[in-house]
């Protein structure tokens, strides 16, 4: 039987939401490039598919610069879809289903609501392995209209044991100014300590972001390419050309 993800259990979608999605660095930036992207290749779009939402955080912000969209909110974990449920009541464009990308079964939970302009996802597929990573992929491209595009905000596999120092230093020093404002008293080590000790690590199966262009082009992408980078977060992705 398949062990129920962390990522399932109340305790770590608070946490993660509460204490550590905001303070992901460049965060904003990152948010507009994606924006300025798809008002390049795709503007105007009319279906969007935010995949592994969490509370819709991508999703929301697209929805804000892409009125006129209808958007597909998905994902597998009950209080994550609660939270999107939240924080989309009342908008009438917006959809949020449950579906588990770690099979092919996903696709019955989406298909009736494309084909897609845009799909994004937001530091959610690097929990699959990589063999799933390729195939989720091409299942993507196939949920895609022509011309339509996937771009994937996501943590991927340092260049090595140095350089992945530098991230999690870096990530530990935004965590720290972050909970401080909540708690001035908040110290770096406890910080640090949470964040080597998260109950979540053992399920990142990192990936560099090379091999996943490459993957992506072996789908059948076209122009794909590492659009933002900054140490392990990577905004890269393709389009499905007509």
């Amino acid at each position: 039987m398949k062990a129920q993800s962390k990522w399932q259990s109340n305790e770590l979608a608070t946490a993660f939401l509460e204490g550590v999605r905001g303070a992901i660095p460049a965060a904003g930036l990152q948010l507009d490039v994606m924006a300025h992207i798809i008002h390049s290749w795709r503007p105007e779009p009319q279906r969007i598919l935010d995949l592994g939402c969490g509370d819709g955080a991508v999703g929301r912000f697209l929805l804000n610069r892409f009125p006129a969209a209808q958007v597909i909110f998905a994902d597998f974990s009950e209080p994550m879809l609660a939270a999107a449920k939240k924080q989309l009541a009342g908008q009438p464009q917006a959809l949020v289903v449950k579906a588990d990308f770690s099979s092919a079964s996903w696709l019955a939970a989406v298909r009736d609501h494309g084909p897609f302009d845009v799909v994004v996802s937001g530091f959610a597929i690097h929990h699959q392995p990589d063999q799933r990573k390729k195939a989720l992929y091409a299942e993507i491209f196939s949920l895609l209209e022509n011309d339509g595009l996937f771009l994937n905000l996501e943590h991927v596999a340092p260049a090595g044991p140095a350089a992945e120092r530098l991230f999690d230093e870096y990530f530990i020093d935004h965590l720290h100014r972050f909970h401080q404002r909540q708690d001035p008293t908040k110290r770096r080590d406890e910080i640090a300590h949470a964040f080597y000790h998260r109950p979540d690590k053992a399920e990142n199966i990192l990936a560099p972001v090379a091999e996943q262009c490459a993957w992506l082009r072996r789908s059948g992408f076209d122009d794909v390419d590492c659009f933002f980078k900054i140490f392990d977060l990577a905004l890269f992705g393709g389009r499905r050309k007509a």
